[in-house]
């Protein structure tokens, strides 16, 4: 990939300069400099140390929690990056942060996503490049180009190597998730199942029943987002009790807390397969898988002006 010298800059804010100094290395190019820092009273202080003046920028940052912190700080360095003549600024932003909040659900609510949108857009951003949105529609609360990777090749490269695409049920834990589990049963070429639950709050979920056949078979979990895990162990515990053999859950973004790992540990669930768009898929059970190379190959088609959207295949 870094046969010819890109002329572009990335930076990375403090939600994950893992990740950014991953798809740097793809690039064959270093992070640039910038300093990103806290000052006593809380309030973000940044400076970029190097000449940025008509350079294509790439900032790096899920804003994932702290999510408000980490939000806040992709837009001074926006502001920052504008000010400092950069030609284009793409906010490359793996987790979208409050995307589940996408419309009204209820009375006298928030519609945050839109917000945001808006913030980044009031900020200077020109483009923003980010994984597997919570909902798709959210591309249309931008009136900048978004370009929305999907996780799903990254995820079934791994379980294909893995060898357990053999006799596979897909599962999805919810019927929000329909679409996506189609999505992979379709690649994987297996049957498709919906587990129907019921939320009780934030963190709690109990699962009711189950549409589809899992009995002695392998069942992969799929889902976009993953926190306290009890959508996917209560959907894991009854296709245990439904007679499924092995239980593996694939999820775009583990931002898992301490809730969360400790449900996952104890689940059934044999391994929770995801990516690093967030430094939370840690902890037992947990395997990561990377994406930064596909946010890098995207990142150089946007700096050459090449199309994005072959990256969207499943191969």
């Amino acid at each position: 990939m870094g046969r010819m010298q890109l002329d572009l800059r990335i930076f990375s804010g403090t939600a994950h300069p893992e990740l950014a100094d991953e798809i740097a290395g793809c690039l064959g190019v270093r992070r640039s400099d910038a300093t990103v820092k806290s000052f006593p009273d809380g309030e973000t202080f940044v400076k970029i140390n190097e000449n940025i003046r008509k350079r294509d920028i790439f900032i790096v940052q899920p804003t994932c929690p702290p999510t408000n912190q980490n939000l806040m700080e992709l837009l001074i360095m926006v502001d920052a990056a504008k000010r400092a003549s950069a030609d284009s600024i793409t906010a490359v932003i793996p987790f979208f942060g409050y995307a589940r909040q996408d419309r009204k659900d209820q009375p006298r609510v928030p519609i945050t996503a839109k917000l945001v949108a808006n913030l980044l857009t009031a900020a200077g951003v020109n483009r923003v490049l980010t994984i597997d949105l919570h909902a798709g529609q959210i591309q249309g609360f931008f009136d900048i180009p978004v370009d929305h990777l999907y996780a799903m090749p990254v995820l079934i490269k791994y379980l294909r190597e893995k060898g357990v695409s053999e006799n596979l049920v897909v599962v999805s834990p919810d019927v929000g998730g329909m679409k996506m589990a189609h999505a992979y049963s379709k690649a994987l070429g297996t049957p498709l199942a919906i587990v129907a639950k019921n939320r009780v709050s934030a963190t709690e979920v109990e699962a009711i029943s189950l549409i589809g056949e899992v009995e002695g078979k392998d069942v992969l979990l799929v889902d976009d987002i993953s926190e306290t895990a009890g959508t996917l162990t209560s959907a894991a515990r009854l296709l245990l009790q439904r007679g499924a053999k092995r239980i593996f859950a694939g999820v775009s973004h583990a931002v898992l807390g301490e809730q969360g790992r400790q449900r996952i540990a104890d689940s059934d669930i044999e391994e929770l397969i995801s990516t690093n768009s967030t430094p939370y898929a840690v902890g037992p059970k947990v395997k990561t898988v990377s994406v930064a190379e596909i946010l890098a190959e995207a990142i150089r088609r946007i700096h050459l002006g090449e199309s994005v959207t072959s990256l969207f295949d499943i191969s």
